[in-house]
């Protein structure tokens, strides 16, 4: 009665080397058994073995006679015991007996016998189950700040190890994933969790493995989400850092999906030479200037002053506050984008604005120019934005006036 179908997965050789994750050496062997410690009550699985040697005879034999007599009591009330003591079971499923409080190989699938009164049981299911880490924020080696989760899937290969080992199955894998998320980041920089997202997966995913495997329990797939830099690293990397943003509907995005979003949203024409279009007559000289070398804001608020028209204002359709950072300080400005044929100046916005932008001059400059996106200063650090995101990329279709 006790034997099944159910067959525990390979056993690995402990001989052989295997790659170190985070959180182990180089050096490290898996022993011969799952468990570790002196943990009594977790039977011998990896030996097939479900019996108890600390059951003495006395008490094997007071339970011997108790199953002899439910399995008559059973036979003799068949088939209305039927209804109670048979259990379908599907094949991706097993069933683990507690009989008189002893742990019995777990049953399934098919049709098992489960007595009355003196089993208790489980049902255990074997498929693929999957579970996020929310973004959580992670200091790096190099003094960066990141927003990392991740997404992970699991199955439990030993049904009598997720009933027995630990309580709370899914909390206490949940929890353990995050401990190592966190802890093994930050023995990395900014630049590595970018350029090797999926290695870094993989090694995560040994690490939970070490510490679930006691449990029954095998991570099968371990990919990272990388969120917003929410403090650009000490040291100056080589490289643009591209990272991105925390917006929603690109949280959870990653692979070619995430690439081509941003590649969508990162999209603006190639910076073309000034030709002098035509405005009124002062403006038409001093888009020339401010296209080719702009000098300060003022300059470049007199060249949108020329720009702004109710197309524009349709197109647009918002206001914007921008706080700018130069060597004579912090100083504010407004685009006014959302009435009317516009307006911008210095200074606040009388209204509640739509959008609130923080940059250097530099910057502001460099992207009204063409040579930064608005969607690449943002996910660089270089522009912080209060407000929907999708709305602070509609600047770009002022900048697009100003580059023809």
């Amino acid at each position: 009665m006790l034997t099944s179908s159910y067959q525990l997965l390979p056993q690995r050789d402990s001989s052989t080397a295997r790659p170190p994750g985070f959180l182990l050496s180089a050096d490290y062997h898996s022993p011969p058994g799952y468990h570790k410690g002196s943990f009594d009550y977790i039977p011998k699985v990896h030996e097939n073995d479900f019996s108890d040697a600390s059951q003495s005879w006395m008490s094997w034999i007071c339970n011997l006679i108790v199953i002899s007599l439910v399995y008559i009591a059973t036979f003799l009330t068949f088939p209305i015991s039927g209804w109670f003591v048979l259990k379908s079971v599907p094949n991706y499923q097993r069933i683990v007996v507690f009989r008189l409080g002893w742990i019995c190989a777990p049953k399934g699938p098919g049709v098992v016998l489960v007595l009355p009164l003196i089993d208790q049981w489980q049902r255990v299911d074997l498929r693929t189950r999957a579970f996020n880490i929310p973004p959580c924020q992670v200091n790096t080696r190099d003094g960066g700040l990141l927003s990392v989760g991740a997404d992970i899937q699991f199955r439990i290969w030993n049904p009598v190890l997720s009933v027995v080992a630990v309580q709370d199955l899914n909390a206490s894998t949940r929890m353990t994933a995050q401990n190592a998320l966190t802890h093994s980041l930050t023995k990395k920089t900014v630049r590595e969790i970018q350029t090797e997202r999926l290695k870094l997966g993989e090694y995560l995913g040994i690490d939970i493995n070490e510490m679930t495997k006691p449990w029954g329990l095998e991570v099968d797939r371990v990919e990272l989400t990388l969120g917003s830099i929410l403090k650009a690293p000490e040291e100056a990397p080589t490289g643009p850092l591209i990272m991105p943003p925390s917006v929603p509907g690109l949280e959870g995005i990653t692979g070619p999906i995430q690439q081509l979003a941003m590649h969508i949203l990162g999209h603006s024409p190639a910076p073309q030479q000034a030709s002098g279009a035509v405005g009124s007559d002062g403006c038409s000289e001093l888009q020339q200037v401010v296209v080719t070398t702009p000098g300060s804001v003022e300059e470049l608020l007199e060249e949108v002053k020329c720009h702004l028209s109710d197309s524009l204002v349709d197109r647009v359709g918002a206001c914007f506050q921008f706080h700018i950072s130069s060597e004579d300080g912090q100083r504010s400005y407004y685009v006014d984008l959302s009435q009317g044929s516009g307006a911008v100046g210095p200074g606040s916005l009388s209204q509640q604005p739509d959008v609130t932008l923080t940059m250097s001059e530099v910057d502001l400059l460099a992207m009204f120019q063409g040579s930064v996106t608005p969607f690449a200063a943002y996910t660089s650090g270089r522009l912080q934005i209060q407000g929907d995101i999708q709305t602070a990329l509609r600047l770009e279709e002022l900048a697009k006036l100003l580059r023809k």
